[in-house]
């Protein structure tokens, strides 16, 4: 059965939390997954436990959390070698499932564009299922997945000065 594509976007929390669950989901039915992380270069707390589920495979493409800033070209650089390397590991068929962490935030800040990351993803092999996350999911993006979950925030506790706790939200 040909892999399907799903996107996870939207300004609210939840997105990377999502298919990180969908990875545990995975391996639980006897599945490798493989996680791309662009832009996130900072050590979360989910590395830790997901490195040691022998069936996942995690990698991050990102020097540093940028976000608020502007890409500087090593930025650009780390995250199509990332890019590249996802390809191959796409063409493969050696994940079944592969998670595009914050793609829709590299396609959104230029560090590559949405043309290349459909291409990777169509390219890949076909009982390969794919996940892409980060807000401001482009639009193209949309129209190719199969399924699209948007999250929406309502309210957030850092409206409240709440900063970001471990094991919760880093």
């Amino acid at each position: 059965m040909a892999g399907m594509v799903h996107v996870y976007t939207g300004k609210g929390k939840g997105k990377t939390t999502a298919a990180f669950g969908l990875a545990i989901r995975a391996v639980g039915a006897g599945k490798n997954v493989y996680i791309a992380q662009f832009v996130k270069g900072m050590k979360y707390s989910e590395l830790k436990s997901l490195k040691k589920i022998e069936k996942i495979k995690i990698k991050q493409y990102g020097l540093n959390y940028f976000i608020k800033g502007k890409a500087e070209q090593e930025d650009i650089n780390a995250a199509r070698k990332g890019l590249n390397e996802v390809t191959t590991i796409l063409k493969s068929g050696e994940y079944e499932l592969v998670i595009l962490d914050e793609a829709n935030i590299a396609v959104y800040y230029d560090l590559f564009s949405v043309g290349h990351l459909i291409e990777a993803i169509e390219n890949r092999a076909e009982e390969v299922e794919v996940v892409i996350t980060g807000r401001y999911a482009a639009d193209k993006i949309i129209e190719y997945a199969d399924l699209v979950t948007e999250m929406k925030g309502i309210k957030h506790y850092y409206q409240k000065g709440v900063k970001a706790r471990a094991g919760i939200e880093k």
